[in-house]
């Protein structure tokens, strides 16, 4: 099965080309230019590297967020264009899921992980994982908001979130803290795999079906649930 995934949640951004759950090819987007401008192209561009051609692509896989919300919507209606045309499945993949698999992946511990993204105001989006499995849903807050309620509990950060805000986590929980050299790694590799498994478990989403994804503000009283389950 031949994959093609697509994240456009931050400004880099990647995409990827799979055969199953190998690679063929991940490119990295170029900083320097805006979604709108570099797309199709960079996906044509993966296609290429991959010795295949957009014919051959039996499913469509798309970052939903949360993330920088033109670039969302670009992706997402870039990726929907696409799949309908081919009338081929379309799955949306989570940025912050996303983000706690590469953390897995690299191995090591603690188990706990927390991903934050990114939401400007001085604020991240973010959810807490065990292993893979959430402990606390995704939300957006300020970064004192959730290091009050890790307290000093080893956990492991990942996303662009945690480069912004590297300071009030070492200084919150110090040693308890770890993370990985590469803050923000290209998803569209993991993106493509999450949305293997999502089709052959039967799950075949069409175009319309995709949104991007909203993350609205945790109360207290759903924290406190959250972080002692």
């Amino acid at each position: 099965m031949v994959i093609l995934a697509l994240d456009t949640s931050t400004r880099p951004g990647s995409c990827a080309v799979l055969r199953g759950e190998a690679v063929l090819a991940e490119v990295p987007g170029a900083p320097g230019q805006s979604h709108g401008e570099r797309l199709p192209s960079d996906l044509m561009t993966a296609l290429d590297r991959a010795g295949l051609s957009l014919s051959g692509v039996d499913v469509f896989a798309v970052a939903t967020g949360p993330g920088s919300f033109t670039g969302l919507r670009v992706g997402i209606a870039t990726m929907q264009g696409l799949a309908l045309a081919a009338a081929r499945p379309l799955v949306g993949v989570s940025v912050l899921d996303a983000l706690a698999r590469v953390a897995v992946a690299a191995g090591g511990a603690p188990r706990r992980v927390a991903t934050w993204v990114e939401a400007w105001r001085g604020e991240v989006y973010a959810a807490l994982y065990d292993g893979v499995t959430v402990v606390e849903p995704a939300t957006v807050e300020h970064p004192h908001e959730i290091l009050e309620r890790l307290s000093r509990t080893p956990t492991r950060f990942i996303g662009d979130g945690v480069a912004a805000h590297r300071e009030a986590i070492q200084g919150a929980l110090g040693d308890a803290a770890v993370w990985p050299e590469d803050l923000q790694p290209a998803l569209a590799g993991i993106i493509g795999r999450m949305a293997l498994v999502c089709v052959e478990a039967g799950h075949r989403p069409g175009p319309a079906d995709i949104q991007p994804l909203y993350v609205r503000r945790l109360g207290a009283g759903q924290a406190r649930d959250a972080h002692g389950a």
